[in-house]
């Protein structure tokens, strides 16, 4: 993360002392960013640190994922977040805009994954929520925190695949149940996304 210094300029989170004592330290204002910088010196914007999943053991930015599927033409924004794991950990998730006029077809999106050559082994999205547009704030940045928190429990199309297929299907109902009873199966009832 970034520190800026100059925490005694920064009036602090109304009600809010957990992200007040996460983003203050000392003198130093974190501002939850993330960056690298190359090997000549340039710095890039890598995400912010609420944009990372632990997918099997391994962390990654959602960013690189959201570029990635962004190159699929019918797409105009892709938001990818963490949704929960019923065993641990967390699963990817995706909300996708596409260009007006066209249809989601998942098989065409598990064709564009599978093409492309530097899609991470972890990063390969379970579940696919589909809008007519992505949810902004009230400063028309993207609303993740809606999308993180309903999950899969939408009346929106969500597509799913499971295990190691590439193939995504609608998820219905039934499929909804069964997510149910595998959290249920590992006592993990607690990370289910509450219906909507």
């Amino acid at each position: 993360m970034v520190a800026l210094g100059k925490a005694s300029a920064f009036e602090g989170y109304y009600d809010n002392p957990g992200a007040q004592a996460e983003r203050v330290r000392g003198d130093d204002f974190w501002t939850g960013d993330l960056a690298y910088r190359d090997a000549d010196g340039f710095f890039y914007f890598a995400g912010r640190s609420s944009d990372w999943l632990r997918v099997d053991s391994e962390n990654f930015s959602t960013v690189p994922v959201e570029r990635l599927l962004e190159r699929w033409p019918d797409i105009t924004v892709a938001l990818v977040y963490a949704v929960p794991d019923p065993r641990t950990g967390d699963q990817v998730m995706c909300t996708v805009q596409m260009r007006p006029g066209v249809a989601f077809d998942p098989d065409a999106l598990t064709r564009f994954l599978d093409e492309q050559p530097d899609l991470g082994t972890k990063w390969r999205p379970r579940f696919v929520r589909v809008v007519d547009e992505v949810p902004t704030t009230g400063n028309s940045k993207s609303a993740k925190i809606l999308l993180r928190r309903a999950a899969w429990q939408t009346s929106d199309p969500v597509f799913c695949r499971s295990g190691a297929e590439t193939a995504y299907r609608p998820l219905d109902q039934e499929g909804r149940e069964r997510l149910e009873k595998e959290f249920a199966q590992h006592g993990r009832t607690a990370f289910l996304p509450a219906p909507r």
